[in-house]
């Protein structure tokens, strides 16, 4: 790698070909960045003083035989500064019919010295190749920037000497071997979104594939705005926000790597399971085990690709949960209460199970399994391992082999809590809000198809967590005589017995006044009985003339009975 300042002239040399990656995103500055670009124009014509305009990363491409051009790089990073920089050169030429420097710059021979994407290299050699001023037609960016140019570049307010040698960058040059995820995590730190499915997808297709791109990429990922926007979908997984698309290339990975017949290392497999560095692993498995078939994986990758694309789906977070086992019932558990682990081995289940009746019984016990020990509190440090590599390299496909391997492990870190154990866990566990409140709203999926209950179930989205007994209960309720009585009420009012979901969150002074006004509200405050009403989980106690760590105990029951059947072992 080699860094430093960098002038236009240090960029283009007069002998080197900066290629835009093929597949990369279109051009996208507009008016905003148009006119700041022309005044600092201006700016520096006047003051002759030093203007920074951020970095530019290259990467050296191979040379090949019979190549016209000796040095040609990538540019990774600066593809809008310079384009928008070479619009602005081009008008500024045809503008005072000096065409000198612009051509030093931007024309090799025959060839203009940025070759640009699949979505802008019409328009762009269009602009790079006109004679004289013209209309030209087109809503693209970047017709729309010669536009913009052509009506407000003033030439004799511009100086092309003082702009030429006061312009300057941080350049960053890596050699042909040298790693540009790196520099591209960097880059996302600093704001700009770039996906590993941009580096996947250029690194898939070159620019005479335009027929397998369409096929294997296009037709999956770019069909139209709608498929656009579901693979551009951002959740939060841990601490940082993953687009759908880069999930499906994880998981897809992660069931990949489990192919025994590819007899991948131990070692291999700890490093294509890091999320970190999905594109480097991507491009290591199919040199290295695939034999550098592209084609291969790719056939593989549309398949998978339609089956994500056909089950996971964010909505059934906003819409009423069926109470039938299923796909939707583990979306609602993935992107409610935020367990995207689970991904790599739904998606293996949804490929290699086609019967329904068995797919969707190993997705009910799985929702068991994640539930019961939610319940308990027990750790989901492990899950990671578990759902993506231990499952998957097992070829766990049914109810019985799920519930065989989790008898058959020695160390009982995985294991599945006992109607004992779930419980004690009803009574005890202090859960955090979201894990509280998808138990209650799964239970509440279940059991109100029960009753002729005519209330919505709104998305899990949709509702709030609410003690039953406030946290500062000392205000407004009861008196306790013994310090142990109070420690033992502090405790009680966190179990799920005193928890209920809600259609709104209480107003702050109801959520803490006593038990008569807590439920009916007071003046235009509304209470539980208004945001609770018609949810089987709790409105059966809003009849409770007092709620104490007795009542409590009886809801714990109720919901453990409740939970004991819906998730049967």
């Amino acid at each position: 790698m080699d860094a430093g300042k960098r002038t236009i002239n240090d960029i283009f040399n007069g002998n080197r070909i900066l290629e835009i990656p093929f597949f990369q995103r279109s051009y996208v500055w507009d008016k905003t960045q148009w006119e700041r670009l022309l005044e600092d124009m201006e700016s520096i014509s006047q003051s002759n003083k030093p203007y920074f305009l951020g970095s530019v990363i290259l990467k050296q491409q191979p040379t090949t035989t019979g190549n016209k051009v000796g040095d040609q790089r990538t540019l990774i990073d600066g593809q809008q500064r310079l384009t928008t920089l070479s619009i602005f050169f081009k008008v500024l030429a045809l503008k005072t019919k000096d065409d000198y420097e612009f051509n030093r710059m931007f024309k090799l021979r025959d060839l203009i010295a940025i070759q640009h994407n699949h979505n802008d290299i019409d328009a762009y050699e269009k602009v790079m190749n006109l004679i004289e001023l013209e209309n030209l037609k087109g809503c693209d960016n970047i017709t729309n920037a010669y536009h913009y140019f052509k009506e407000n570049i003033k030439p004799e307010k511009l100086n092309i000497n003082n702009i030429l040698s006061k312009i300057l960058f941080v350049g960053i040059d890596l050699s042909e071997n040298e790693d540009e995820q790196q520099i591209f995590d960097t880059i996302n730190s600093l704001g700009v979104t770039l996906t590993t499915a941009e580096l996947l997808k250029n690194y898939f297709f070159n620019r005479n594939e335009i027929s397998t791109y369409e096929v294997y990429w296009k037709n999956i990922f770019e069909k139209n705005e709608e498929t656009k926007q579901y693979w551009d979908r951002e959740i939060t997984t841990g601490r940082i926000k993953r687009a759908f698309i880069d999930l499906f290339f994880f998981s897809y990975l992660q069931i990949k790597i489990q192919d025994k017949a590819l007899n991948i290392k131990t070692e291999d497999k700890i490093e294509f399971s890091k999320v970190e560095n999905l594109f480097e692993s991507y491009k290591k498995i199919i040199q290295t085990y695939l034999g550098n078939d592209k084609n291969g994986i790719l056939k593989e990758i549309k398949e998978y690709a339609l089956i994500f694309q056909e089950n996971f789906d964010f909505s059934t977070i906003e819409n009423e949960l069926t109470a039938q086992s299923g796909i939707e019932r583990i979306n609602a558990i993935i992107f409610g209460l935020d367990t995207s682990t689970l991904i790599p081995y739904t998606l293996y289940i949804l490929k290699n199970v086609p019967n329904d009746t068995y797919r969707n019984e190993l997705f009910d016990f799985i929702e068991t399994y994640i539930f019961r020990r939610m319940v308990v509190h027990a750790n989901t440090k492990n899950y990671n391992q578990l759902f993506t590599d231990r499952l998957i390299n097992n070829e766990i496909l049914s109810k019985k082999q799920f519930l065989e391997y989790l008898e058959g492990q020695a160390d009982k870190v995985n294991f599945l809590p006992s109607d004992e154990e779930l419980k004690q866990g009803f009574n005890s566990s202090c859960l955090v809000n979201k894990q509280a409140a998808g138990i209650l709203y799964f239970i509440e999926s279940k059991i109100r198809n029960r009753s002729l209950q005519s209330t919505q179930l709104l998305g899990i989205s949709k509702y709030s967590l609410e003690h039953l007994m406030p946290k500062k209960w000392e205000n407004n309720w009861d008196k306790l005589s013994t310090q142990e009585d109070k420690i033992n009420r502090n405790r009680k009012l966190l179990t799920l017995g005193n928890l209920a979901i809600i259609t709104q969150a209480l107003n702050s002074t109801i959520r803490d006044a006593n038990w008569a006004i807590k439920r009916a509200g007071k003046a235009d405050k509304k209470g539980l009985n208004t945001y609770a009403a018609g949810l089987e989980t709790i409105s059966q106690y809003l009849s409770e003339d007092k709620w104490n760590e007795q009542n409590i105990g009886e809801r714990a029951s109720f919901l453990y009975e409740n939970a004991k059947e819906i998730w049967k072992i």
